[in-house]
C-alpha cells in the first residue's frame, strides 16, 4: 500500500506532515494479531506531542483518531489538522481514522493529506459503500465500515467484501469513559463467517484488560482502547494485559 502524500497548504510545526522518512506499517490485515489501538480521544492534549512519542516507545504501530462533526454523534472532536500532527510526530504509526460523520466522503482527501492509512465509515450512514470505498483506496489508504451497538450485522453484510475491516462499536459514539456493551459481542462470529482471513474485526468502546479477554473471543483482531491506555503512565504495561 503506497502512503499518501502530504499536503502543502498546511503552516507550522503542529499542522505540516513530513514525508514518511522511514518504512510504514504493513496495512491491517498483516499486522499480527491481536493489534492494540489507543485512542488520542482520551490522551492529555496539552502534552500531546509527548504522549505519542511515549505510546510509540511502548511499542504501538496504530493510532486510533476519532472524527466527529456534531451531527452524526453529539460531539466535535479532532480533524485533519490533529492527525497531520501526529503524523509530523510519528510519521511511521498507522494512522486509522474512524468517521463519526454524516458525509464521509467530504473527508478523505483530508485525512489523505494529513497522513492517514485506514478511513473507517459507519454503515448507519453509508449502508451502499462502493464509490465511497473505492475513493479511500484510490488515495492510498485501507477501508473500514463501523457498526453501532443497535445495528445489527446484517446491516454491512453486503459492505463486508469491499472493505479491509469491520467495527463493532460497544459503546455509543460520541464520547469515550462509557460502560462496555457486551452484547455487541454476539456479531463477531457472524461478521467472520462472512470475512475473508485478511480481514480483521475490530472493537471500540470500553475495551479494558477485564474486557479484553472476551473481545479477543470473539475473535476481535484489532482492539481500540481510551482511557485503559490514557489512563495511566504504564503504557506498556497496559497494552501488554489487553493483548492478553
Amino acid at each position: 500500500m503506497p502512503p499518501p502524500k502530504n499536503a502543502a497548504w498546511r503552516r507550522g510545526c503542529w499542522a505540516t506532515s513530513p514525508p514518511r522518512s522511514a518504512k510504514p506499517p504493513p496495512p491491517p490485515g498483516n499486522m499480527p494479531a491481536p493489534v492494540v489501538a489507543p485512542s488520542l480521544l482520551a490522551a492529555n492534549h496539552g502534552e500531546f506531542i509527548a504522549g505519542l512519542h511515549a505510546i510509540e516507545e511502548a511499542g504501538l504501530t496504530w493510532v486510533h483518531l476519532d472524527i466527529m462533526d456534531g451531527h452524526f454523534v453529539p460531539n466535535i472532536s479532532l480533524g485533519p489538522v490533529i492527525c497531520a500532527a501526529t503524523h509530523r510526530a510519528v510519521p511511521t504509526v498507522f494512522l486509522d481514522v474512524h468517521l463519526m460523520v454524516t458525509d464521509p466522503a467530504r473527508w478523505v482527501d483530508a485525512f489523505a493529506d494529513a497522513g492517514a492509512g485506514h478511513i473507517q465509515f459507519h454503515v448507519e450512514v453509508v449502508p451502499r459503500p462502493a464509490s465511497l470505498v473505492e475513493q479511500i483506496r484510490a488515495r492510498g489508504m485501507t477501508a473500514g465500515i463501523v457498526l453501532n451497538p443497535d445495528t445489527p450485522a446484517s446491516a454491512c453484510f453486503d459492505a463486508l467484501p469491499m472493505v479491509d475491516t469491520a467495527m463493532l462499536m460497544s459503546v455509543h459514539p460520541g464520547r469515550s469513559g462509557q460502560s462496555f456493551i457486551s452484547s455487541v459481542l454476539t456479531k463477531g462470529p457472524e461478521l467472520l463467517a462472512r470475512m475473508r482471513p485478511e480481514q480483521r474485526l475490530m472493537i471500540d468502546g470500553g475495551v479494558s484488560p477485564a474486557t479484553a479477554p472476551a473481545c479477543r473471543a470473539a475473535g476481535c483482531s484489532v482492539l481500540i482502547s481510551a482511557t485503559a491506555i490514557f489512563g495511566t503512565t504504564d503504557y506498556a504495561g497496559a497494552i501488554a494485559a489487553l493483548r492478553g
